[in-house]
């Protein structure tokens, strides 16, 4: 789906000129989520008499633009489920109330939150969203063969990492390849991009930064990969059956995200169940950042009830509430003191992730991220295919980074000589 502003004024007349109060507080959520938070409503309404709470689920696929359309309109939410890569877009059309005044009284302490994820969160300082809960990407991988191939722990360093793929590539009885790296994913070359200190955007986010020598240096440590046969040179979907293939042992490594716990267990046979796990990732040193992401509950600036709708995110946001919210859907606490609650630190493969997540690093906090994202991806495919060499894939990169942040360079000079 298409998460760039569709601002489109004719879809106004749509929704007409707004709503009539009828005193409930509308909250937005998204997929599963909008399904099963009905029954932590349901406990709020029942502790706060006379306030009343509609939750209206809408599919991942179609939340963007219905957002936007209800911002246009004039009829969005009270309290809403964002993902907290669209928070800087949403911030930037001035249709998010700021947090900041009333984080004391919801009770809501950004010291029992994840730094890089609450970071997500804040555009130029102000804080517009309250993490609702967090995910983030690591290892998932065959320690049954990382241990015969010689590594009993997994790698905690690019050059460990790199030599138990070497490892792993040589038992050509087991499979041709180490990992399952897809190249239409931006994550990883992004993810080592800031284990190596890159900083991805320059000149205060108005121009791309990929040419410099620490995204470079991650991006020829991942190419290296590929071009040493040590990963597949594909796109995901282009294997039928990815968790079929981890159980063959086509490949013994894949970098993914929480949603996959709940999928390698149904979808790996039982017999497996000792011979899988998860690992925080590597690093060039030591232990490696990862991306800092999830969802985050937002309150909007035109919202009728906006007290009501502060009080029902912070509700949402109390530990015992992530917990419950844990058992319903899958999805990891933003409150670190829920994990407690739901037994998460006692189950290794959850674990990693709670490691990773004091790791986690914020991408650039800017509207036009998703679109440099899909760059990055292409970018990455082009050198690993041999369609481009390396410097010209990232100089091409720099530049078309360029022309997506002009206007935003635009604006930026403009402030700077007015009087």
């Amino acid at each position: 789906m298409s998460r760039r502003p569709l601002l489109i004024l004719g879809l106004a007349f749509l929704l007409g000129c707004g709503r009539a109060d009828d005193g409930v507080v509308r909250f937005w959520a998204m997929g599963r989520e909008g399904e099963v938070v009905q029954e932590l409503v349901r406990d709020f309404e029942a502790q706060n008499p006379g306030v009343r709470v509609e939750v209206q689920q809408i599919p991942w696929s179609a939340a963007h633009e219905k957002l936007l359309t209800a911002y246009v309109g004039g009829a969005v939410p009270d309290l809403a489920q964002l993902g907290n890569t669209w928070i800087a877009e949403f911030a930037a059309l001035d249709a998010l109330a700021p947090w900041d005044d009333h984080l004391a009284a919801s009770g809501i302490d950004p010291a029992d939150q994840f730094p890089g994820v609450w970071e997500t969160n804040k555009v130029d300082g102000t804080l517009y969203g309250v993490p609702w809960y967090v995910d983030t990407r690591l290892i998932f991988y065959r320690s049954d063969l990382l241990a015969a191939a010689g590594f009993p722990q997994p790698p905690r360093t690019w050059a460990a990492w790199r030599a138990a793929l070497e490892a792993l590539s040589r038992d050509k009885e087991r499979g041709p390849w180490g990992a399952y790296l897809p190249l239409n994913e931006w994550a990883l070359p992004v993810i080592l991009g800031l284990q190596n200190g890159a900083s991805l955007l320059a000149d205060h986010a108005t121009r791309g930064a990929f040419t410099a020598p620490e995204f470079r240096g991650a991006f020829d440590w991942l190419l290296d990969l590929y071009d040493d046969g040590l990963a597949p040179v594909t796109a995901a979907g282009t294997i039928a059956n990815m968790y079929q293939e981890f159980e063959r042992g086509t490949f013994a490594m894949v970098v993914t995200g929480p949603w996959n716990l709940g999928e390698f267990k149904r979808r790996l046979p039982a017999a497996m169940d000792g011979a899988w796990a998860t690992a925080p990732m590597p690093g060039p040193d030591g232990p490696g950042a990862s991306l800092a992401g999830g969802s985050s509950l937002v309150v909007f600036r035109d919202a009728k009830h906006a007290d009501a709708a502060r009080r029902l995110a912070a509700y949402l946001s109390q530990p015992e509430q992530q917990a419950r919210f844990y058992e319903l859907t899958g999805d990891l606490p933003a409150h670190r003191g829920a994990w407690p609650l739901a037994g998460l630190e006692a189950a290794p493969r959850v674990a990693a992730f709670r490691a990773q997540l004091e790791r986690a690093e914020p991408t650039p906090v800017i509207p036009e991220w998703e679109q440099i994202a899909d760059l990055v991806w292409r970018a990455t495919e082009a050198a690993a295919r041999g369609a481009v060499t390396r410097d010209e894939a990232l100089t091409r990169l720099d530049r078309q980074v360029d022309d997506v942040l002009e206007k935003r360079r635009w604006l930026r000079e403009r402030r700077e000589v007015a009087p």
